[in-house]
């Protein structure tokens, strides 16, 4: 038998743009005529999907539509999605901060939000106050929340300006304080926005251990919103990708964060690369085209058992002294660049480089990555001068699948980012 603790049922929720509340007294009189007459909210029926990027033609949009899952006792359940996407405003409605516009949330137990930094704080209170405000808030007496203060305390790292009023804390010292009261009073729903990404690395260390606590060895439920791709993977056991304000994935964590990474790559020719090679002013250089390949056969999904060619294409307009033409290889659920290499790194003197059109080329050897999701980030400047292309969204996105042969039984369980053939001998004593 399966313990569902939380379940959503068919929630959407509708928002009027441009402004505060339900819009005209007409529209409020036809949904008070149509209600009267036992018939639906009129304005249930139209608005647009809810994509931020494109220009619409209604009042209406639908934040989220048609929402639909299960969530398990001791189950954490990870939600992404692009900016945009429905993600806070699905953990609002979880967290009964807002009303769905339709459906229901069924759900056993108390629930704790951190869904912004200072949520439920007073910032004229003190942060011993606001610990007991916030365990009042969740049902708790003052005798229980008193026999977990000096843990709460503790974890959060403030202890020396615990009796200093909030609104004087910094962004990362109320996340730490707000996460530890959550946290430490003992809800059996834990509801995490992206709010950790406040916090410093030895806090988001921190937490996300206590969340792996919470669920693994206390048994209770953790709802997980972040862009973390690497968070996401450690922690999780469960995905949810929404877009434009609709469940896209449901199910593995790995496949959902592939599911979600495609999902970011549709529109490859709409890439900042190829944006930046149109709009381009250098006086130097110009990018003319930069591709990948494998087989000669250009793809965004790779094997690991082939080389992947990478291409480059550029114009000097005038003489170089020091062009350093290369890349950066990254780990995109990370973020981490794996490694960066250049065009002259095995020369040992600065050279110029003279006018003309030029192609140049490099691989990286087959069964060197692992599967996964990786970008090629160009890195093109004048040697200790200045980069010419060198930009976070200047990115290349592709996936590596493993088809078998080197390593194959272990390459989607062991950590890292890429599987060396090593050279292992045996030594005689």
């Amino acid at each position: 038998m399966k313990d569902i603790i939380l379940k959503a049922e068919n929630i959407s929720k509708q928002y009027r743009l441009g402004q505060v509340g339900t819009g005209t007294l007409s529209h409020d009189l036809n949904r008070w005529w149509h209600k009267i007459r036992g018939k639906e909210n009129p304005y249930l029926k139209i608005g647009e999907v809810n994509d931020r990027s494109t220009k619409g033609t209604s009042d209406y949009v639908w934040a989220l539509q048609d929402i639909n899952f299960e969530v398990e006792r001791g189950e954490v359940l990870g939600i992404i999605g692009k900016n945009g996407a429905g993600k806070s405003t699905l953990l609002k409605i979880l967290s009964k901060v807002t009303a769905p516009t339709t459906g229901s949330i069924k759900s056993r137990g108390r629930i704790a939000s951190l869904l912004e930094v200072g949520t439920g704080f007073n910032g004229e209170m003190t942060g011993r106050e606001n610990i007991f405000l916030n365990g009042a808030i969740l049902g708790m007496t003052k005798k229980e929340i008193a026999s977990k203060l000096d843990e709460i305390i503790e974890f959060s790292g403030c202890e020396r300006y615990i009796d200093t009023p909030v609104k004087r804390y910094s962004s990362g010292m109320t996340v730490r304080l707000a996460f530890a009261v959550a946290a430490f009073l003992e809800p059996e729903i834990l509801v995490i926005d992206e709010v950790l990404a406040v916090g410093d690395a030895e806090f988001q260390k921190k937490a996300i251990g206590k969340m792996q606590d919470i669920s693994k060895g206390e048994g209770r439920t953790v709802l997980f919103v972040s862009h973390n791709m690497a968070a996401v993977k450690s922690l999780c056991t469960k995905l949810i990708v929404l877009k434009n304000g609709a469940v896209f994935f449901e199910g593995d964590v790995d496949e959902g964060i592939a599911v979600y990474l495609n999902a970011e790559n549709d529109n490859f020719d709409d890439n900042a690369i190829y944006e930046f090679i149109k709009n381009q002013k250098d006086d130097s250089f110009i990018l003319k085209n930069v591709f990948l390949c494998q087989d000669f056969s250009s793809e965004n999904n790779f094997y690991t058992n082939k080389e992947i060619i990478i291409n480059i294409e550029y114009e000097i307009l005038k003489d170089i002294l020091g062009l350093r033409i290369g890349f950066d290889l990254i780990d995109l659920t990370s973020g981490v660049v794996i490694f960066r290499s250049f065009h002259d790194d095995l020369e040992s003197d600065i050279k110029y480089a003279n006018k003309g059109k030029f192609s140049i080329r490099t691989s990286i050897s087959e069964n060197f990555l692992k599967n996964g999701s990786f970008g090629i980030k160009l890195a093109i400047g004048i040697h200790n001068t200045r980069w010419i292309v060198y930009d976070d969204n200047l990115v290349l996105k592709f996936n590596m699948t493993n088809v078998g042969g080197l390593n194959s039984a272990f390459t989607d369980s062991r950590p890292g980012f890429i599987m060396p053939q090593l050279n292992w001998q045996y030594v005689d004593n």
